[in-house]
């Protein structure tokens, strides 16, 4: 595969990782070091994962989630857009910050970002072409477009203010619905 095809692969997969961290970045306001690079690190982590599960379990795997894997994504954006927008419609002093940069809102948003790598790593398998170096470049084009989410969600929403939020939130919904679209047609 020639270095200019992969760049691109990896830059359309990283582009729902980019805007679900641009969502977390106006959510945030202001992402501290260790919420950028947990992010960062767990979207490129999963980005470079999934095209090895999809590469070493062949079609077997991949066709029984080919089904479903739409509404896996779209359920885990859904489910933390809507608790981002709810959480906006409440009044300053009953707001509740969550940090989606922990526990199961991270692996639930990396899992949600990466499903798309996995059929990546599957036709990548049918061409013969060797896992290792894409899996590696797909997981850092990932985790820096992430960073660069972060980053400019932080500045957009210092300028547009608490409504971030719950834009934040339909985005990561809008995500979803465009991933359910993309699959069903």
């Amino acid at each position: 595969m020639d270095p200019l095809t992969l760049l691109f692969i990896a830059f359309a997969l990283g582009i729902d990782a980019f805007a679900v961290s641009l969502s977390t970045g106006a959510y945030l306001v202001r992402a501290d070091r260790r919420q950028t690079f947990r992010m960062s690190f767990h979207f490129g982590l999963f980005q470079a994962l999934m095209p090895v599960l999809g590469w070493a379990a062949g079609t077997g795997f991949v066709d029984m989630i080919r089904e479903v894997d739409h509404w896996i994504a779209f359920g885990l954006l859904a489910v933390i857009g809507g608790r981002m927008i709810i959480n906006s419609l409440r009044p300053g002093a009953a707001r509740i910050v969550k940090d989606v940069t922990r526990g199961w809102s991270l692996v639930s948003l990396s899992i949600a970002t990466s499903i798309d790598a996995l059929a990546v790593g599957l036709s990548l398998s049918l061409i013969n072409v060797h896992i290792a170096f894409p899996a590696i470049v797909i997981g850092i084009v990932a985790g820096l477009m992430s960073l660069i989410g972060i980053r400019l969600g932080e500045r957009i929403s210092r300028i547009a203010g608490t409504h971030m939020e719950f834009i934040g939130g339909v985005i990561l919904i809008l995500i979803g619905i465009r991933i359910v679209v993309e699959h069903l047609s």
